[in-house]
C-alpha cells in the first residue's frame, strides 16, 4: 500500500496523476515530446520558475557551494560559458556584488561567454573566447587582479556518440583548468563540470598536483541519468611543474 507525503495509506485507486503529460504535436518528434514532459515535471525547472533563476543548473552550483563555500562575500569570481547566466545570478548573491549585506565585503562576478548574454545586475559580462591569446591578461585587467574562483558549466556541442562527447567536454575543461592557472590567486578554486567516462582521470591528476584537495561530485541537481559530474578543486597551489620537473621548494 502506497503512501501520500503527507504520509497517509492510500490504495492508489482514485488517485490523480499529478504528472503533467504532453501530447505529440504534428510536426514534433518523439524525443522533443519526451524532453518538453521532463522539463514541465521536472521540481529544479519549476523552482527556478517560481525564484527567478535563468534556468535549472543554477541550483547546481548552489549546492555545490552549500557543500564546498567557496563563494564567500568579497570574492572575485569569473564564469567561464556563462550563459544564459543562472551560474552568475547565483554568484552575484553568494559574493554580496551588489553590495546588499551591509558590513560584508563586495565581491565581483566576470562573465566570460562566446555569445551575448542579457545583463545580470550585479555581474559583468565580457564576449570573448578564453581559449584567444591574451585573453588571461584581459580577464585580470577587468577584475584589477586575480581571481579567488573559476567556474565553468561548459559543455561541448553534443555529437551523439557518448566517447566522442565525453573526451570533448574533457579537452574542453582541461582548456579551462589551464586558464584558472593563469588568472587564480593562491588559495583559489576550480570548479567545472565533467562527463564520467575514463577520460577524466588524467583532468583530476593534473589538478591534484595543483590544489590542495579535488573532489569529483554529482550534485542532487544533476538529473540522475546523466552522466555529468562536477569537479572542485581547492586550495590553489600556483601552478606546478610537469612530472619529472622540480622547484626550489621541491629541492629544499
Amino acid at each position: 500500500m502506497a503512501k501520500t507525503p503527507s504520509g497517509k495509506n492510500t490504495s492508489g485507486r482514485g488517485q490523480r496523476d499529478l504528472r503533467v503529460r504532453v501530447k505529440t504535436a504534428k510536426g514534433r518528434k518523439l524525443s522533443s515530446t519526451l524532453w518538453l514532459e521532463r522539463q514541465l515535471n521536472d521540481p529544479y525547472v519549476v523552482r527556478a520558475k517560481a525564484e527567478g533563476y535563468r534556468g535549472r543548473a543554477a541550483f547546481k552550483i548552489l549546492e555545490l557551494d552549500e557543500k564546498y563555500r567557496f563563494l564567500v562575500p568579497g570574492a572575485r569570481v569569473v564564469d567561464l560559458g556563462c550563459a544564459p547566466g543562472g551560474w552568475l545570478q547565483v554568484a552575484v548573491k553568494r559574493v554580496n556584488a551588489l553590495g546588499e549585506k551591509s558590513g560584508k565585503r563586495v565581491g565581483t562576478v566576470l562573465g566570460i561567454d562566446l555569445q551575448d548574454v542579457d545583463h545580470v545586475p550585479g555581474a559583468e559580462f565580457h564576449q570573448l573566447d578564453f581559449l584567444e591569446e591574451g585573453a588571461d591578461d584581459k580577464v585580470k585587467s577587468w577584475l584589477g587582479g586575480k581571481a579567488d574562483v573559476v567556474m565553468s558549466d561548459m559543455a561541448a556541442s553534443s555529437s551523439g556518440h557518448q566517447n566522442t562527447d565525453h573526451l570533448r567536454i574533457i579537452t574542453l575543461c582541461e582548456a579551462a583548468a589551464e586558464f584558472a592557472f593563469d588568472v587564480l590567486e593562491e588559495g583559489g578554486v576550480f570548479v567545472a563540470k565533467v562527463l564520467a567516462g575514463g577520460a577524466e582521470q588524467g583532468l583530476l591528476t593534473t589538478l591534484k598536483k595543483n590544489f590542495e584537495k579535488v573532489a569529483n561530485v554529482k550534485p542532487p541537481a544533476s538529473r540522475a541519468d546523466s552522466s555529468e559530474k562536477f569537479v572542485v578543486a581547492q586550495g590553489f597551489r600556483g601552478r606546478r611543474h610537469e612530472a619529472g620537473e622540480m622547484d626550489e621548494d621541491d629541492l629544499a
